[in-house]
């Protein structure tokens, strides 16, 4: 058996866990725990309390998957001061063999080791073993990623997919991406503004501002408080999940227009990137939002503004569709990762 260390690092929270595997594909975990990231003044601190409450021999390979990007075998958080190395890191752990890697490359190694009840598929599709895979999952931002078949394994991608444009397809969104311009003086606007937790808001406040419904006063106080709040690392209130969960219960006609816009452009950009990617392997969707708001994905407009590409519906009707439910996926591919070092 070999002891394996995987670690999921963000700038607010690092899940840690011990796994022992026999082979790549058969992990067990023995160990795991939580840590408030900004606690602690660098990753090895964290890693040496975790194998000390552990109380086991010392891992023998580690992969920490990052939210942000590798560069030269080293990630700079974007939220901590931390610098992470992998020289650096086996050195300091005794660990003799560590690697990062992107936080949304962790899902996709993390996709070949989820059960059946992991995944719902919305859309079964015309499965096809040789295509390739890709990955979208909104969350804090808009990660997307992609996977090539190489023989009987496949080759993990990264992208910055979700820094591209966002791209109005009728007169409310063309309003939205001009209100969002505005609001924040810029020049462009990526799709993460709108695709995201923080583009959940984003859409709250336009229509809001726009006054296509009227406020009610709880969702009106949440809101008030995030926006008090605007530029500060940690906020007391996420108001994005209180959005989600009025509109779920049917409780707030604006919270449900929110969504409704949300996810329309969340699936139109789902959408996009199949068609860039033809991913008959599958398409996932990946991120904390999507199982949250799953009944409003599944009876709203996310798959028919995911094929609505004109002449290219049919292609997009054969891709499988699935949203990842467990949300564990990036630590089961960390693991993954490791057990390939």
């Amino acid at each position: 058996m070999t002891l394996l260390l995987a670690g999921d690092i963000g700038g607010t929270k690092t899940i840690l866990q011990l796994v022992e595997t026999s082979d790549s594909s058969a992990l067990h975990t023995i160990f795991r725990e939580s840590y408030h990231s900004a606690d602690f003044p660098d990753l090895v601190p964290i890693v040496q309390q975790f194998l000390l409450k552990a109380n086991t021999p010392l891992p023998e390979k580690a992969c920490f998957a990052i939210a942000g990007p590798i560069v030269k075998n080293t990630a700079q958080l974007t939220n901590l001061v931390w610098f992470l190395d992998t020289e650096r890191l086996q050195e300091e752990l005794g660990i003799p063999y560590i690697s990062l890697i992107n936080d949304f490359a962790a899902i996709g190694y993390g996709i070949s080791g989820l059960e059946k009840q992991d995944l719902h598929a919305l859309q079964v599709g015309n499965y096809k073993p040789e295509a390739p895979v890709a990955i979208i999952g909104a969350g804090t931002g808009l990660g997307q990623g992609f996977l090539i078949k190489q023989g009987n394994d496949y080759q993990v991608f990264s992208s910055e997919g979700g820094h591209a444009d966002f791209a109005p397809r009728n007169e409310i969104e063309f309003q939205l991406l001009k209100y969002l311009l505005g609001k924040h003086d810029i020049q462009r606007l990526s799709v993460e503004r709108v695709v995201s937790g923080m583009g959940i808001v984003a859409i709250y406040q336009f229509l809001r501002d726009r006054k296509f419904a009227t406020e009610s006063p709880d969702i009106a106080e949440v809101v008030r408080t995030w926006e008090q709040e605007a530029g500060k690392e940690e906020k007391s209130v996420d108001a994005g999940a209180v959005i989600g969960e009025a509109a779920l219960q049917g409780s707030d006609r604006l919270s449900e227009q929110t969504l409704q816009l949300f996810i329309d452009a969340y699936g139109a950009e789902a959408g996009n990137l199949a068609l860039k990617l033809l991913p008959y392997g599958g398409l996932y969707i990946a991120g904390g939002i999507a199982p949250k708001i799953l009944p409003l994905i599944q009876s709203s407009g996310f798959l028919l503004n995911f094929t609505q590409k004109g002449r290219m519906r049919r292609l997009l009707e054969d891709i499988p569709v699935y949203v990842i439910l467990n949300p564990q996926v990036g630590l089961i591919g960390a693991a993954l990762c490791a057990a390939k070092l």
